[in-house]
């Protein structure tokens, strides 16, 4: 089962999160650099503080609680010091270029919690192999809407198509980390489906995927947990596949994604 990660800083929704199988909670904290990053495109920026970490901690049961917080900078120490005080389970390290960086930020944790390194750099990305094996490394988890931005793509799923997180999958399980890339909207919805997101999880041993901002929509008249649930029967389904279909699905899948950026690349 691939683990399901919701963003929010809702105590009564992380609680029905809580309630299912598979669920990973995560609160934002990054801010540093990410309004000029995304600058005119249509992307979220989390307004979580704090003092989510506590409430949502204090919400969960079952579900570990993941959080983001800003790239690498003098304040880190001390913005890791208040986010294990209020009970992260893991701390997720974003927008780093070195392997330094990621040496530098697991020195800082000291063992305290698991490490996820959020790979959404070109550079981040040459050095792979530099990093990958950091003491306290939990998951890689690759970051593709920066990442694409980062390489000069026009389509967030085109790092998919060109093979770039095969590579990091591959990487990844040679090192027996946990992987994960993207975001999944509901099944039939999307410039990519869910279900072809889905796929592709699957045929990579993806063990984690973020629900992007609109799978839960309060008012839809659709239930957070059918949704969930189609996704489960989803997974299910394409988990059975043959390796012949597997490959067929990632060929269209492929060719999918190459004409939505061609799209965009013609798009004045």
């Amino acid at each position: 089962m691939i683990e399901l990660i919701q963003i929010t800083n809702d105590p009564a929704f992380a609680r029905r999160c809580d309630a299912l199988d598979g669920l990973r909670l995560f609160v934002d904290l990054e801010r540093l650099g990410k309004a000029e990053r995304q600058a005119g495109r249509n992307t979220f920026i989390s307004t979580h503080d704090l003092a989510d970490v506590s409430c949502i901690k204090l919400a969960l049961h079952r579900s570990p609680l993941m959080v983001r917080v800003n790239p690498l900078n003098s304040a880190t120490p001390e913005e890791l010091d208040a986010v294990l005080l209020r009970g992260a389970d893991q701390v997720m390290l974003p927008m780093f270029t070195e392997a330094s960086q990621v040496r530098d930020f697991a020195r800082m944790v000291a063992g305290r919690a698991p490490i996820v390194a959020l790979l959404e750099t070109g550079a981040a990305l040459e050095c792979l192999d530099d990093w990958i094996a950091t003491p306290g490394l939990q998951e890689v988890y690759v970051g593709l809407n920066d990442l694409h931005l980062s390489l000069g793509l026009r389509f967030m799923f085109e790092p998919l198509a060109l093979g770039l997180v095969d590579r990091v999958a591959a990487a990844a399980r040679r090192r027996g980390l946990r992987f994960g890339f993207g975001g999944i909207a509901r099944l039939d919805e999307g410039m990519l489906s869910g279900r072809d997101v889905l796929a592709e999880h699957l045929r990579l041993g993806s063990t984690a995927v973020i629900l992007s901002r609109t799978f839960h929509r309060p008012g839809s008249g659709v239930a957070f947990e059918d949704e969930v649930e189609r996704l489960r029967k989803a997974e299910r389904e394409l988990a059975a596949r043959k390796p012949l279909q597997i490959e067929a699905d990632r060929q269209r899948i492929a060719e999918s994604i190459r004409r939505a950026g061609a799209a965009g690349r013609s798009t004045p």
